[in-house]
């Protein structure tokens, strides 16, 4: 029988490849800062904005996404000009988040399978509403990270020289933090607020095993995000498992046979170039007498 023949299944599937497509988009410029975990903090500040939304009877996706918003502004705030460092603030906000979510869920007339829903996603049971707010910010966020990837690549590159060369580089900072919370919001039905950094992650830590410039990881991490949401609704599709899981379990796999595989071509290429080369026979002292 053919699963996909249902809408729920569709609808699970385009909303699982906007976001394999579009998470890894931004999530190249996170590991290149040095952020790879600031999605998680950000998605449990998500998760009081989803217990916000249904302790006050309003969409928990829409108050998910301006405090994930906030989150991510205070996040740079304290990255910019706070004396706590970077960790400090992102452990705090992880903490934090995810307390304030559990007692605002607990304190709602909602079930724990609700809150289950968000923090392991729930893609199967994604509406046409939901699979329009994903399609439209997904595009919004791809576009936009592409457009503006020359300045943001010099900002997380290198955030002195970008600010010497006239980029306003608190603006772009502050860019990547909302494109992060925007992030965190669409892919909260699909993979849920405990796996969404894989998802931004392990496509980009996956390109840089064969890739070397920037432009070229971009464009890989995209397309192994494609296949990892492609592959993993397929896979719960036909073994009945839980999407968000399976979708980030074949990204993980796909990190392995790749980093594995880039691992032996490199040990082959070490050793062709180490193997001595044949030496020269010298003539026997019978040919050298004779001669």
């Amino acid at each position: 029988m053919d699963l996909f023949q249902y809408d729920f299944m569709l609808r699970a599937l385009v909303g699982a490849l906007v976001i394999g497509l579009a998470a890894p988009a931004l999530g190249i410029y996170l590991v290149q800062r040095r952020l790879a975990l600031i999605g998680d903090g950000i998605g449990h500040v998500a998760l009081t904005g989803v217990g916000a939304g249904l302790l006050l009877n309003r969409s928990p996706v829409l108050v998910a996404v301006l405090a994930a918003t906030l989150g991510a502004v205070v996040i740079e705030l304290v990255r910019a000009y706070g004396r706590t460092s970077g960790d400090l603030a992102l452990a705090l906000l992880f903490y934090g988040g995810i307390a304030g979510g559990v007692m605002l869920v607990g304190l709602s007339d909602a079930s724990s399978g609700s809150l289950n829903a968000y923090l392991f996603g729930s893609l199967t049971t994604t509406s046409q509403a939901d699979l329009v707010t994903i399609g439209v910010l997904g595009a919004v966020l791809l576009v936009t990270m592409l457009v503006l990837r020359p300045a943001l690549f010099a900002v997380c590159h290198d955030e002195e020289y970008a600010r010497v060369s006239g980029l306003p580089v608190w603006a772009l900072n502050l860019l990547i933090a909302v494109g992060t919370a925007v992030t965190v919001t669409i892919a909260m039905r699909a993979v849920g607020v405990l796996l969404i950094s894989a998802l931004m992650v392990v496509p980009v830590a996956t390109a840089q095993q064969v890739t070397r410039g920037f432009r070229s990881t971009m464009t890989a991490a995209m397309a192994l995000g494609l296949f990892a949401a492609g592959a993993g609704v397929w896979v719960a599709a036909t073994a009945d498992t839980a999407p968000g899981a399976s979708v980030v379990l074949v990204a993980i796999g796909s990190f392995l046979l790749v980093a594995l595989g880039a691992a032996g071509v490199r040990a082959v290429r070490r050793r062709s170039r180490t193997v001595p080369s044949a030496p020269v026979a010298e003539p026997a002292e019978h040919e050298v007498l004779l001669g």
